[in-house]
């Protein structure tokens, strides 16, 4: 069954088997993982970092993950947002978008890692993840 919304649960190590319905999210881990929201049954893991997802948390502790999940490698091929807890379906991309993406993603990756190396980062780049966990975790 289709799942139409997430619970965020903030947990330190993700547990066996994940709930349907429930968003973990893992600061030690910097990851974030739910079962896919077309109710196929995969895990879905999203790694928290500036190259690959973002998580926000709104004031009311609603959270929204970017980019969309592209579940790409699954039978389900499905597509779609987290925004505000609820799960937003996205159109089905064919190959040639999922291959252009890849693409994308990857000359973004090797971008900003080649910044990285040569200590080019941007102020922001270091406050960022901070900021979002002491907003998560209340600190």
């Amino acid at each position: 069954m289709k799942v139409k919304q997430f619970v965020p649960r903030y947990v330190d190590s993700f547990p066996r088997p994940l709930e349907e319905g429930v968003l973990y999210v893992s600061r030690k881990f910097s990851m974030a993982g739910h079962h896919c929201a077309c109710g196929c049954g995969q895990e879905v893991m999203t790694p928290l970092k500036p190259t690959q997802w973002s998580l926000s948390v709104n004031p009311r502790g609603d959270v929204t993950l970017y980019p969309s999940i592209g579940n790409w490698g699954f039978a389900c091929r499905s597509h779609y947002w987290i925004r505000g807890n609820k799960v937003v379906w996205s159109y089905q991309m064919t190959e040639s978008e999922i291959a252009r993406n890849r693409q994308r993603d990857q000359a973004a990756r090797e971008a900003y890692y080649q910044n990285q190396s040569e200590g080019q980062r941007r102020p922001l780049d270091n406050q960022k993840p901070r900021i979002l966990w002491d907003r998560i975790f209340g600190r």
